[in-house]
């Protein structure tokens, strides 16, 4: 594996000043999400942007993370830095993952295999989202080799579910997430507002569509009777009937590691540990499952604590640059998943918005790495952090 200077990301774009071209994209990636909002259309944009309830859980996210303060120190030797990590049996580059964002056709007409190629292009992993509005096969085969993860939406039927590991498998992805938070739609007040769910129009079911023991459940095939795939769709898209020894099924079925998306407490971190799975992701759905949540970051550390050395912990969650990731992995976090910044990206410049929202973090999280005396994440702890008051 090369060893990337992400930091060189910001002297690539001053020379490129002196010769008159200016980034195409803010730098500042808070600034992308109005920029979408411009080019996505109303149902889109609330889509991605939105939050449940009135966006409390989102912005205790931002709050939680803001609350953290890194301390630098000086006169250390940071001349030579390595960002690359191991997680979950295998070694990236940095501790940057692409996390699982599904329908994203309605960003960008090249969708997830402009997302999972620019990924592929940095090394950077990209966790293909079950509702994702290309098959998984096709992602696949845009990514090459590169390291792919999928994310499963855990539905009812077991058939299918077993048939989408197979299928993920055979792929090359290596890594199973399974998402706990979402075995039922939150209350998404822009989405109601604008009647808008992608679903039913047939937009991020392609894996469904595409899948031979989805197919066996309908009355007929997919394209002469589109509405009745949709409705099949979504009687067994979710299934909140799911309890701690269902997950024995996924284990029979999957011989790599199992990380459980969407743990919050620290006794679910037990849980998990005790049922064999390899990992955890503390997330709270980017704030769009459960109003008035606590923000992930206020989460993170008990279920650090939790889960010792028994298991994995990753984090999303409110994440929008490099000093969030420093934060995340300064509290325990192994690796850390972005989601909303990389779709905006992908929005406003396909691949090439993917592309400039990896370096910007990843050049951001090199600088805040360097310039607070750490050569790489495998320094950090709790102590180089402060917490203000709330």
């Amino acid at each position: 594996m090369t060893r990337p200077n992400w930091a060189d990301y910001q002297y690539e774009i001053y020379l490129n000043g002196m010769a008159g071209t200016r980034p195409r994209l803010p730098t500042d990636l808070t600034r992308l999400e109005e920029l979408a909002e411009g080019t996505l259309g109303p149902g889109p944009y609330g889509y991605v942007a939105g939050s449940a309830g009135d966006g409390s859980t989102a912005r205790a996210n931002r709050a939680a993370l803001d609350r953290w303060r890194i301390v630098p120190r000086v006169l250390r030797d940071v001349h030579e830095r390595d960002l690359s990590v191991e997680v979950l049996g295998r070694r990236i580059p940095a501790p940057l993952a692409l996390a699982p964002v599904g329908v994203m056709s309605v960003m960008h007409a090249d969708a997830e295999t402009a997302a999972a190629r620019a990924a592929a292009a940095r090394e950077v992993p990209f966790i293909l989202s079950s509702a994702s509005s290309t098959p998984m096969e096709q992602v696949a085969e845009a990514m090459g080799d590169a390291e792919r993860w999928f994310q499963l939406y855990w539905p009812k039927d077991p058939e299918v579910a077993g048939s989408f590991l197979a299928r993920a498998r055979a792929a090359g992805y290596t890594v199973l997430f399974v998402t706990l938070d979402t075995p039922m739609l939150g209350w998404r007040p822009r989405d109601l507002d604008h009647a808008y769910l992608p679903f039913l129009h047939g937009v991020g079911t392609a894996n469904y569509f595409t899948d031979p023991a989805f197919r066996q459940g309908l009355a007929k095939p997919v394209h002469e009777d589109p509405e009745g795939a949709v409705r099949h769709f979504l009687g067994l898209f979710g299934d909140p009937a799911k309890t701690w020894p269902d997950l024995a099924f996924l284990r029979e079925r999957w011989d790599g590691p199992i990380v459980l998306k969407g743990v919050m407490h620290p006794d679910d971190a037990r849980r998990a540990a005790d049922a064999g799975v390899d990992g955890v992701v503390v997330s709270n759905h980017g704030g769009r499952q459960v109003a008035g949540s606590v923000g992930a970051a206020d989460a993170l550390p008990r279920v650090v604590q939790a889960a010792g050395d028994r298991l994995t912990v990753l984090f999303d969650s409110g994440v929008r640059g490099g000093a969030d990731v420093y934060k995340a992995l300064a509290l325990g976090a192994s690796t850390v998943l972005l989601g909303r910044p990389y779709a905006y990206g992908l929005a406003l410049e396909g691949q090439a918005g993917v592309d400039h929202v990896i370096r910007c973090v990843l050049a951001e999280l090199d600088l805040a790495l360097a310039l607070s005396g750490h050569t790489g994440p495998g320094s950090l702890t709790p102590g180089d952090l402060v917490r203000e008051s709330p």
